[in-house]
C-alpha cells in the first residue's frame, strides 16, 4: 500500500504523489505568539510532528514552513492580539512577541516537536504582503476603500466556500453587520487594514499607512518559500473557515494556479464543562492548560502518546483520567524497552533466538502499514504493544537471545517508536543524556548491591534497598535470570 492522505479539500482519502519526485513541500499555520501555547496547540504541532517524520523516514526531503503571526490576527471586536496584550502588560508589542516566541519553541522543544525549516513572521514579510494585494486589486479581485482599507471581493471569486463547503449565500445570511466597515458586501475579508493614529503596528503602503490582514500572511509567506503550488497544507480544523478559506481564495486568484494540492485538517483538544459536554481548549474560554503546566505533571513522551493515540482528524477529550491511561500504555512499552536494554549489558555475542527477527519485520510491515493510512499513529502505537507482548514473552522464556537480536529489537523501538513517533527516549529519565547515563549507573549499583546482599543472606539490608528504591519510584522485580528495574 502506498501513502494515502485524506484530502479535506475533496473529502476524501487520496493517493499521495507530490509535486517534484521525492520532496514534499509543506506549510502549516503556525500560533498567534501573544500568550503562552496550551495543550491544544500541542496536539495539533506533535501531530504535524509524527507527518514530518514519518515522511522522511520514507526518504522523502521535507521542507517545513510554519509560521508566526505576530501582527494582523484581529479579534471580533477589532483589536490585534498582539496589541492587546501588549496594552494589558503595559510592554512593547514586539516585547510580546519575542516572550512568547521563544516561550512556544522551549515548549515544542520539550515536546520533541522537530523544528520547522522556515519558521518566516508576519511583519517580516510586508513587501510580499502588499504586492500580492497590488496583484489582486489589479485583476479586479479586490478593491481600495475610501478610508485606505483593502478587501478581497468574495463574489469575484465563484469557488469560495470550496474547502469549508459553506455557500455564500448562507454567509451573506448570517454575516454579522459592522458600522465600522465600509465593505461592498460583509462577507468581503480584509487584505490591508488603515492604521488608526493609536495603532502602534503600522507600515506605510500604497493605501496609507496600515497593517495586514490575517489571512494574506500565509499566502504570501507560503508563495515566497514553497511556490504558488505545493504539496501539503495543514492546520487545525478550527481555521477551516474563514482563515484557510480565505488562503486559498486570495492565493488562487493571485497567482492564477492552484494553492495546496492536499489539506490536512488536525481535530480539536476538547475539555469537560461543567455538565461533562466536551468543548474546544480555548484561551477565549479560559478553559485551557498551557503546555508548561502538563509537563509538570507528565513526561513529554506521555503528553506524546495521550495525543497520538488518536487519529490526528478525531478530537481528543483532555483529563486526567485519559492522560492516566496513556501513561500506564507508555509505561508497557518502555518497560519492555528498558528490559531489552537491560539484557544487551550482558548478552552474549551471536544471533541466538534469530527466529524473533520475523517478528520485527511483521512488526515494522505492520507499522507502515498504518502509517500510510492517513498517519494512523494509533495504529502504530498498537503495532508497538503487539511487539511489546512478543519481547516481553521472548525475554520471559528463558530461552538465549543473542546480542544481536537484542540490538535489532532496541533499533526497532528507536526507529518507530522514538524517530517516527517520538515516544521513545534513548535513554531513561528526564534532564540531559549525562545525568540521565548518571541516574541509571547509581541505580545499576544499587541493584548489584542488593544482589551481593542476598547472595550473603542480608536480607535486612537487601529489603531496605528495595524499599528505599521502591520510595523514589524505581520498582524491582526479581527474575531467573536476575534483577530488573523501572522507573514508575
Amino acid at each position: 500500500m502506498s501513502l494515502h492522505i485524506y484530502n479535506v479539500l475533496h473529502r476524501e482519502k487520496m493517493p499521495f504523489e507530490p509535486l517534484y519526485e521525492g520532496k514534499v513541500h509543506m506549510y502549516v499555520c503556525g500560533p498567534t505568539v501573544y500568550d503562552h501555547a496550551h495543550v491544544g496547540h500541542a496536539k495539533t504541532y506533535i501531530s504535524f510532528d509524527v507527518v514530518v517524520r514519518y515522511l522522511r523516514s520514507r526518504g522523502y526531503d521535507v521542507l517545513y514552513v510554519q509560521n508566526l503571526t505576530d501582527v494582523g490576527h484581529l479579534l471580533d471586536s477589532g483589536e490585534d492580539r498582539i496589541l492587546k496584550k501588549a496594552s494589558q502588560s503595559q510592554a512593547l508589542p514586539m516585547q510580546i512577541v519575542e516572550t512568547y516566541a521563544r516561550s512556544y519553541f522551549e515548549d515544542m522543544d520539550a515536546l520533541g516537536v522537530l523544528r520547522p525549516d522556515i519558521s518566516p513572521r508576519a511583519s517580516g514579510h510586508i513587501p510580499e504582503q502588499i504586492a500580492m494585494i497590488e496583484t489582486l486589486i489589479a485583476h479586479s479581485y479586490a478593491y481600495v476603500t475610501e478610508r485606505g482599507n483593502v478587501y478581497f471581493d468574495v463574489h469575484r471569486w465563484p469557488e469560495y466556500g470550496k474547502l469549508s463547503n459553506r455557500r455564500l449565500e448562507e454567509q451573506e445570511a448570517g454575516a454579522r453587520v459592522d458600522l465600522r466597515d465600509d465593505k461592498r458586501h460583509v462577507e468581503d475579508f480584509a487584505l490591508w487594514k488603515a492604521a488608526e493614529p493609536e495603532h502602534i503596528l503600522r507600515w506605510d503602503s500604497p493605501w496609507g499607512v496600515g497593517y495586514p490582514g490575517w489571512h494574506i500572511e500565509c499566502s504570501a509567506m507560503a508563495k515566497k518559500y514553497l511556490g504558488v503550488t505545493f504539496d501539503i497544507h495543514g492546520g487545525g480544523v478550527d481555521n477551516i473557515f474563514p482563515h484557510n478559506e480565505c488562503e486559498i481564495a486570495q492565493s488562487e486568484a493571485a497567482n492564477d494556479a492552484p494553492f495546496a494540492r492536499f489539506w490536512m485538517l488536525v481535530g480539536s483538544l476538547t475539555v469537560p464543562d461543567e455538565f461533562g459536554i466536551p468543548i474546544k481548549m480555548s484561551k477565549s474560554l479560559g478553559n485551557f492548560y498551557t503546555i508548561k503546566d502538563a509537563l509538570k505533571l507528565h513526561r513529554a513522551e506521555v503528553l506524546r502518546t495521550f495525543i497520538l493515540t488518536s487519529h490526528y482528524r478525531n478530537p481528543v477529550v483532555f483529563s486526567e483520567e485519559a492522560l492516566d491511561g496513556a501513561r500506564r500504555g507508555w509505561e508497557r512499552l518502555y518497560s519492555a524497552v528498558r528490559l531489552t536494554r537491560e539484557k544487551l549489558r550482558t548478552a552474549a555475542p551471536g544471533n541466538a533466538g534469530a527466529a524473533f527477527l520475523d517478528v520485527l519485520a511483521g512488526t515494522r510491515q505492520k507499522f507502515i502499514d498504518a502509517l500510510d493510512d492517513d498517519f494512523n499513529a494509533p495504529g502504530g502505537i498498537a503495532a508497538l504493544h503487539d511487539l511489546t507482548r512478543e519481547v516481553n514473552t521472548l525475554l520471559n522464556s528463558g530461552q538465549p537471545v543473542g546480542q544481536a537480536v537484542l540490538e535489532a529489537i532496541d533499533a526497532t523501538y528507536r526507529e518507530l517508536g522514538g524517530d517516527v513517533l517520538g515516544i521513545i527516549p534513548d535513554e531513561a529519565a528526564a534532564g540531559s543524556a549525562a545525568s540521565a547515563e548518571r541516574e541509571t549507573g547509581l541505580i545499576r549499583l544499587l541493584v548489584d548491591m542488593r544482589a551481593e546482599a542476598r547472595a550473603a543472606r542480608d536480607f535486612a539490608t537487601a529489603d531496605r534497598i528495595r524499599d528505599q528504591l521502591a520510595a523514589l519510584g524505581v520498582a524491582l522485580e526479581d527474575r531467573a535470570d536476575g534483577t530488573v528495574w523501572r522507573a514508575n
